[in-house]
């Protein structure tokens, strides 16, 4: 993002830079409604939004997009900053321009989560930084339940809940050939091309019973029902029931 780099068509060498004392001049006038002068803020300060998309650069998003999103907060910061505090606007632009780049980024992320979900994996990677910070170790599940008064499960989920999803797609190992994807070490061990042939092979074995028969096997084997309830069912004797059950699966492996 240096040089000669542009984003949202904005040649990033070119930005200008404004002194604190320019700041705060500008920024007294946009409060009176300055609209010249609220226009200066917003490019004079855009170096400042690509600083803070800089910490985001890891998550895989269109750096144009952050751009844009880092604008808004930069805008939100400048009509909401007070200028009778005695701040330098840096020290208040930063954290709503990173607030609303982390907005949108929670609001849009491909796996949709609750927002008091969210809250709360927030609320425990602020834990995790300040025991980290505080004894220079990463804090255990357990510590970081115990300090936010939660069950270790709701760590758990939340820290899961906000975890980046992974294509399936995605480049695991490369050996100069032919890439090894997620996909290729992901293994369904069900839901396999011979099993969906046998479930079709199944269902037009069956299809090829006769009513009755259908009729004993569902009672049998997915109702779980003994041959004499069936029986009384069906209104058969048991004897029919399993001479009917027998000849229906021999005649469904047959077909197999």
């Amino acid at each position: 993002m240096q040089n000669k780099v542009e984003i949202c068509g904005v040649n990033t060498s070119k930005l200008p830079v404004l002194k604190n004392e320019e700041t705060m001049r500008l920024l007294r006038l946009s409060k009176q409604g300055d609209q010249k002068a609220r226009e200066q803020l917003i490019s004079g300060n855009l170096r400042l939004v690509l600083s803070v998309i800089q910490r985001f650069s890891n998550r895989g998003e269109n750096v144009d997009d952050l751009f844009q999103v880092g604008c808004i907060g930069l805008i939100k910061a400048i009509d909401n900053f007070n200028t009778d505090l005695d701040v330098k606007f840096s020290t208040y632009g930063v954290p709503m321009i990173i607030g609303e780049i982390r907005r949108y980024l929670r609001d849009n992320s491909a796996v949709r989560v609750s927002r008091s979900m969210r809250d709360t994996a927030y609320k425990v990677l602020q834990a995790k930084e300040r025991f980290t910070a505080e004894r220079q170790r990463d804090p255990t599940l357990d510590e970081i339940a115990r300090s936010l008064g939660i069950r270790r499960e709701e760590v758990v989920f939340a820290l899961d809940a906000i975890t980046d999803p992974v294509s399936l797609y995605e480049p695991v190992y490369s050996d100069g050939g032919d890439a090894m994807c997620v996909m290729d070490q992901v293994r369904d061990r069900k839901n396999t091309d011979e099993f969906w042939l046998e479930q079709i092979a199944l269902r037009e074995a069956i299809a090829k019973l006769s009513e009755r028969e259908r009729r004993i096997l569902d009672l049998r084997f997915f109702r779980g029902k003994t041959q004499m309830e069936v029986s009384a069912e069906v209104g058969i004797s048991q004897a029919q029931v399993s001479r009917l059950e027998k000849n229906a699966i021999k005649q469904i492996k047959k077909e197999l």
